[in-house]
């Protein structure tokens, strides 16, 4: 399939495929927009079936990070970066020095930082090789920025239960979380530091049993977990899983995740809208990871950070009032809210922002 010809394909500015013999690495490297920026967004390694299923994943993630930074106010572009291989078993610090090599031959158009199958020690490995790298700072999260993507989670849910029940208390809700990784862990907390009844499934099962033994969360079958009876669904693992298969069956009032790219189609949205469950995008309620790496960048107070995050809430809050009151899909109202942002850029020089030095 030629690249110009994708389905998910939407006028990328770049798309970079890479191979190292030596390392056994295969990435590919996706730049969709840098109006506002250089284009930051994480490495995700994961075992795809097919180089077009990485193709597909690859670009729709660049294109969220797009909409993420820019209704987040941040001065970045939307890239994403993908390594074909099973994490656990294919990943060597030698192939993640040659992933920094690649990132390195961009000049700075991309700046990489964790995602789904890398942490920020694989991160320190690609830094020896270039310096376009994010998350890997000392700061109170040792450069891990999901604590503060499950923070902008847990506000997302919070409002989202606002507009459908009139109350963000999460005292008693039922909360069902797919996926108990990274994030999924550090919402769950929250949630039930919140009084909130947590289930969750994770097909990894240590991920699980550490959520069960640490947390009381309520295991659930993971083939049930889109369909089990709660008031917020929460897809914490990977993307595609609200689709025209799934929704008929999911009952939840509020879908709010962390995970990219939850809708298979963009008209999902609109067959959750007509089923009365309220759709939370995700890379408005995920961008705490970004909004992270930002103010790592920055030297930001931790005051300045949480009130960063916190604004989260805020965008979210505007995304469901203008969908109730015009009846569009949450979803489309935050894309149309994206791209007037990057019509209407803040002009602040990125280099000194970003502080690359």
């Amino acid at each position: 399939m030629s690249l110009f010809n994708h389905p998910e394909y939407r006028s990328h500015e770049q798309v970079s495929f890479i191979t190292d013999d030596t390392t056994g690495l295969k990435a590919i490297i996706a730049i969709h927009n840098t109006q506002l920026g250089p284009a930051v967004g994480g490495c995700r390694m994961f075992p795809y079936v097919s180089d077009d299923d990485a193709l597909t994943d690859v670009l729709r993630l660049s294109r969220g990070m797009t909409y993420k930074s820019a209704l987040a106010g941040l001065p970045f572009g939307g890239g994403k970066s993908v390594i074909m291989g099973d994490p656990r078993h294919q990943k060597t610090p030698a192939m993640m020095r040659a992933m920094g090599a690649a990132v390195e031959q961009l000049g700075g158009r991309y700046i990489i930082a964790e995602d789904s199958g890398t942490s920020p020690t694989d991160l320190r490995l690609v830094a020896e090789n270039t310096r376009h790298v994010s998350g890997i700072e000392d700061n109170i999260n040792g450069g891990d920025p999901s604590p503060s993507t499950a923070y902008g989670v847990f506000l997302g849910i919070k409002n989202g239960l606002k507009c459908v029940f009139g109350s963000e208390d999460l005292r008693n809700r039922r909360i069902a979380i797919q996926g108990l990784g990274h994030v999924g862990f550090h919402l769950a907390a929250l949630l039930r530091q919140a009084g909130a009844q947590v289930l969750g499934s994770d097909i990894h099962q240590p991920n699980m049993a550490r959520a069960t033994r640490e947390l009381g969360v309520i295991e659930v079958p993971h083939e049930d977990i889109l369909s089990v009876e709660c008031d917020v669904l929460a897809p914490c693992a990977l993307g595609g899983v609200i689709n025209k298969r799934s929704i008929p069956s999911i009952r939840a009032s509020v879908i709010a995740g962390a995970a990219n790219n939850q809708l298979e189609q963009d008209d999902d949205d609109e067959l959750l809208l007509q089923r009365g469950i309220t759709y939370c995008p995700d890379f408005a309620i995920n961008a705490g990871g970004i909004i992270e790496v930002f103010h790592q960048r920055q030297g930001s107070t931790s005051a300045i950070r949480k009130a960063a995050l916190e604004h989260i809430g805020v965008i979210t809050q505007q995304i469901l009032e203008q969908s109730r009151s015009t009846q569009r899909p949450p979803q489309e109202v935050a894309i149309a809210m994206a791209a007037e942002k990057l019509r209407t850029p803040a002009h602040q020089p990125a280099a000194e922002i970003l502080k690359v030095s």
